[in-house]
């Protein structure tokens, strides 16, 4: 099957797999363009209607057209100018003709999952606060006790002996070192004032 469709002005005869060179389209390499203006349509030597048909086609890569040189020039008045310009192209790969819409499938169920078991019923949902929290202490207590918790309950840091608790430390009965008293600067070695500068006297 052939189209001829036009883009950027131009009209180009293409089939499914075909590589054409086209004005400048937005996009990446990779990215999917679909034709719209289709011209004509046909497969062999019959004409199929243009209705509602696009071209979809495939971005391979943007590129730039050969060097045109502009050259004007007035003679007579020193008047040239010279410039150059390279039309930027993009390359279409041809990947379908016609209106392929895809069908989604109905993706089949999911199996169900089997219900959860409903969850035990809390022995303790009838006790008052008070006894849950007595519970709850009896239980981590007896956990210490065998073991299970890591880690050991805090001791009463402070002793039974009131007067032991009051009592300084030992550490504490040394007396802090006195400050050494700031010693005068010596003058022992200290270089010899000068002596002022006699005046000489005046000539009369």
């Amino acid at each position: 099957m052939f189209a001829v469709v036009r883009t950027g002005g131009k009209q180009y005869r293409v089939a499914p797999g075909d590589k054409i060179v086209v004005e400048k389209l937005d996009g990446n390499a990779g990215d999917k363009v679909t034709l719209g203006e289709v011209l004509l349509a046909g497969d062999g030597g019959d004409l199929k209607s243009t209705d509602g048909l696009t071209v979809a086609a495939e971005i391979v890569a943007q590129a730039k057209g050969d060097k045109v040189t502009v050259f004007k020039k007035r003679r007579r008045h020193n008047y040239r100018r010279k410039k150059g310009h390279r039309q930027q192209h993009t390359i279409l790969k041809i990947v379908a003709i016609g209106d392929h819409k895809e069908q989604k499938k109905a993706a089949p169920k999911a199996e169900a999952k089997p219900a959860k078991a409903a969850p035990e019923a809390k022995a303790d949902e009838g006790k008052s606060p008070a006894n849950r929290a007595s519970e709850t202490a009896e239980t981590t207590a007896n956990q210490q006790k065998a073991g299970e918790v890591v880690g050991k309950p805090t001791e009463n840091p402070a002793p039974n002996n009131e007067k032991a608790a009051g009592a300084p430390k030992a550490d504490s009965k040394k007396a802090a070192p006195a400050k050494a008293k700031a010693e005068k600067p010596s003058t022992k070695n200290a270089a010899p004032a000068k002596a002022p500068a006699k005046k000489s006297p005046k000539a009369k």
